[in-house]
């Protein structure tokens, strides 16, 4: 890693710090995170009585979910298809609005190579991933132990192995549709197409493709190895409490399958990204 990458990474990262935007994203992906994780269960659990099912589960199964414990798998299962989409949504608006501002142009023709600029931004994008599982895993684990304190249960925290586990996870999902969305923003010229047609795939075809390999199964070679289908898998393989999936979680791929599928995604479209940028021209 050259100086001139992690100078241009800097200077991505002082941009971003001042873009509105990209802490509306990342904001709203940890508050989503805390509703659907812990706020509704919370009301699902204390709404209930006895062993009565609450929000589709046991009681017994909503409060151990939402014990410091059981973090690693809670705070994974929504990046499947809403964290996902969020950071394909940030990937897109960080490449893509290069093109819109017109600072692409700019910077390719002052300073630093064109490679280093890219890698750069590639670099900014995959620290502000790491930080964000890392400040969304350290969030649920305090809100996990104020909830356990309160219901009087254990507060016994994740083992390392299951900890580091749940943090891999986090990153090669949301790495993963970060990057997919720069590449989109790349190919589209900028971020607004590049959001709405990341968001389409996301949300909606892969889904509809899913659902025709289940009857014309010679197409699932092709579904099995899709972008979500390995998100949902390796989120899904971080289950272990039980209890009903959130949406997107599968449990179609290995975690070893998953992950290698994941990985490659994760070269292809950061590879991708930057051979657009470096060598297409920029009119």
């Amino acid at each position: 890693m050259t100086a001139d990458v992690i100078a241009c990474a800097r200077a991505e990262f002082a941009r971003l710090r001042k873009w509105p935007a990209f802490w509306i994203v990342l904001g709203t992906w940890i508050v989503l995170n805390l509703v659907f994780a812990y706020l509704f269960n919370y009301l699902a659990y204390t709404s209930g009585s006895g062993s009565r099912m609450s929000n589709g589960r046991p009681r017994e199964v909503l409060l151990q979910l939402m014990l410091p414990a059981a973090v690693p798998e809670v705070f994974t299962q929504g990046m499947a298809m809403f964290g996902g989409a969020l950071m394909l949504a940030l990937g897109a608006l960080v490449v893509g609005s290069g093109y819109g501002w017109g600072s692409w142009k700019t910077v390719f023709t002052q300073g630093p190579s064109r490679t280093a600029v890219v890698g750069g931004t590639v670099l900014a994008l995959v620290t502000v991933v790491v930080a964000l599982v890392v400040t969304a895993f350290v969030v649920d684990t305090g809100v996990a132990a104020v909830i356990g304190a309160v219901e009087h249960q254990s507060l016994s925290l994740p083992t390392v192995g299951r900890a580091a586990l749940g943090l891999g996870t986090g990153v090669v999902i949301l790495g993963m549709w970060t990057l997919a969305g720069a590449l989109i923003a790349a190919l589209a010229r900028g971020p607004a197409l590049a959001v709405g047609l990341g968001l389409v795939w996301v949300l909606v075809v892969e889904n509809l493709l899913r659902g025709v390999a289940a009857i014309f199964s010679p197409i699932r070679a092709v579904t099995d190895h899709l972008p979500g289908t390995a998100a949902g898998s390796l989120a899904g393989a971080m289950r272990a409490v039980g209890g009903s999936a959130s949406p997107g979680v599968l449990d179609i791929l290995s975690r070893p399958a998953s992950f290698a599928v994941l990985v490659g995604y994760i070269v292809v479209f950061a590879l991708g990204a930057i051979t657009l940028l470096v060598r297409r021209d920029m009119a």
